[in-house]
């Protein structure tokens, strides 16, 4: 038998299971930058208004830190600019979740050996994860250059913005199946593969906004390197080769490692623990520290330099909209708050209020990892009720996202303030507007939540709630969806900046929430364990 015996069979059980998860990544993926084209031709009709959206974008080293340099003012080059980087980051989180998902979660969770007692080679399995994640970022490109190239956009820079994405893709089921060869706990994994990603992006931003002394930095990203490519102004189309170079570097090193360990274990040992556990670990709270402590500090600390970031590109904001009307409209669309200023830090709150959902969404769903692995049948045969347990996880869900949003709104506003000369005030004022976000939030908690305690087979549709979400604040209003349809999102009744802050609202969405919730718990507490 060979080390490849039974590759086909497993791509096409990936490709099964995956099916519904991964199509929603290829179609975000492809619909997102093509309606940002849309968007952009209705809104700059005319090159002189294209030519001063460039200028005000150039001026900013902010933005460009945020969404990449902009290298040509044409509808594509916008288009590469506004969703290009950021695309390739989501590229990466696809790539990398998916690869540990179908290696390391696998062995972790017994599956992997029940494959290895039939005919299946030792390498099959790393092989048709590879084949299937890289294969998801190629069905992404050609669709990419498909609906770019449909709107209007030059089809040699449709395609280099399609094999950009490819290339990340590429890159990143590399770093995930190497993760996945270093330690026995897939949460370990991920974590280890989604903070290559955040270092990368933040050498790409550290690059961008520091000028040519620093351009050097972005060149150590690889997702840096899908705005070195240059779609549609001027392709670079020997960047290229580097992806495929270091992607088959990590594939190569990573195939190495699983051919000289064993199944079920990581390259790095585990480090033997006390012979007699800690005191905090005697009650299901205390053991669910023990796992969400370093989740909780990373996404704190990200999403509070995401904050500085923010803070610091709002005093230039201003000026930049003031004479850009064509601007002005995309963040009055994204944000509807009164005043320039104010509408940024509208949609500022509302993008860090969607990421940090995706934290509330992971720290739910832990309740579900924990039972698939059967640790949590272990805690439920002592004296711990089923709602005692539960509520050890759904609480971070709950109580962490109030951290994270303090913490942001207050580095935000903090740096703002610093700019103009108004620190304290700032502060508070988007604090204030943060905290706003809270009762959005936790109802995709609930909706976690919900599903879990119901419909355990179904909490990935925890993810596609908040893909909705995103995709109606975020681009909603700019493509004229109808107003029905933007009312389906929690975040669109949250008021920001406003004087006259309506209670009924938030009260509705806190009731939602707190009616998921207790569904939740109610479902969990009747059903059996899967």
């Amino acid at each position: 038998m060979t080390t490849l015996a039974g590759t086909g069979k497993l791509i096409r059980l990936i490709l099964r299971r995956e099916r519904l998860r991964l199509g929603v990544w290829v179609v975000v993926l492809v619909i997102v930058p093509v309606f940002t084209a849309t968007a952009f031709i209705d809104l700059y009709p005319d090159q002189a208004s294209r030519e001063a959206l460039a200028a005000t974008v150039a001026s900013s080293p902010a933005l460009t830190a945020l969404l990449g340099p902009l290298y040509e003012s044409s509808i594509g080059g916008l288009t590469a600019w506004r969703a290009g980087t950021l695309g390739a980051f989501f590229v990466a989180l696809m790539a990398i979740l998916t690869m540990i998902r179908h290696t390391r979660e696998e062995e972790e969770t017994g599956r992997r050996e029940l494959l290895g007692a039939t005919v299946v080679g030792r390498h099959a399995p790393l092989v048709a994860a590879l084949t299937v994640t890289i294969g998801a970022g190629v069905l992404v490109a050609g669709l990419l250059t498909a609906g770019l190239a449909g709107v209007g956009l030059p089809l040699a820079g449709s395609f280099a913005f399609g094999l950009g994405y490819a290339g990340v893709a590429a890159v990143f089921a590399g770093v995930g199946a190497f993760a996945a060869q270093l330690t026995e706990a897939s949460s370990t994994a991920r974590g280890i593969g989604v903070g290559v990603a955040g270092v990368a992006f933040l050498l790409r931003m550290a690059g961008d906004s520091g000028g040519e002394a620093m351009e050097w930095l972005a060149w150590l990203s690889p997702i840096g390197w899908f705005s070195r490519v240059r779609p549609f102004a001027e392709e670079q189309w020997w960047v290229l080769p580097i992806w495929l170079g270091f992607s088959a570097v990590l594939i190569t090193a990573a195939t190495l490692v699983a051919s000289r360990r064993d199944v079920g274990a990581g390259a790095l040992p585990p480090r033997p623990g006390p012979a007699e556990a800690a005191p905090g670990l005697s009650s299901p709270l205390g053991l669910a520290w023990r796992l969400h402590r370093g989740s909780v500090v990373g996404w704190t600390i990200g999403l509070a330099v995401l904050g500085a970031v923010y803070g610091a590109a709002g005093d230039s904001i201003q000026g930049m909209l003031e004479g850009n009307p064509q601007l002005q409209e995309i963040f009055e669309q994204m944000g509807g708050a009164q005043g320039l200023t104010d509408t940024f830090f509208s949609t500022v709150v509302g993008i860090i209020a969607l990421i940090t959902s995706a934290y509330a969404i992971r720290a739910v769903l832990r309740l579900d990892v924990e039972e698939e692995a059967m640790r949590a049948e272990w805690v439920l045969a002592t004296a711990i009720p089923r709602s005692r347990f539960a509520w050890s996880h759904l609480i971070f869900g709950l109580a962490v996202p109030v951290l994270i949003l303090a913490v942001a709104g207050l580095v935000a506003g903090a740096t703002y303030g610093a700019i103009v000369g108004d620190v304290t005030d700032q502060a508070m004022r988007v604090l204030g507007a943060a905290m706003l976000q809270l009762p959005a939030v936790w109802i995709l908690t609930g909706t976690a939540m919900a599903l879990y305690g119901l419909a355990p087979q179904r909490v990935g549709l925890s993810w596609g709630v908040l893909v909705a979400c995103l995709i109606l604040g975020q681009l909603g209003q700019i493509l004229r969806f109808p107003q029905w349809s933007l009312n389906l999102s929690p975040f669109t009744h949250v008021p920001v900046f406003g004087d006259d802050i309506e209670v009924l609202p938030l009260a509705v969405l806190l009731l939602v929430a707190g009616t998921l919730i207790a569904a939740g718990l109610i479902g969990f507490r009747r059903r059996d364990m899967t």
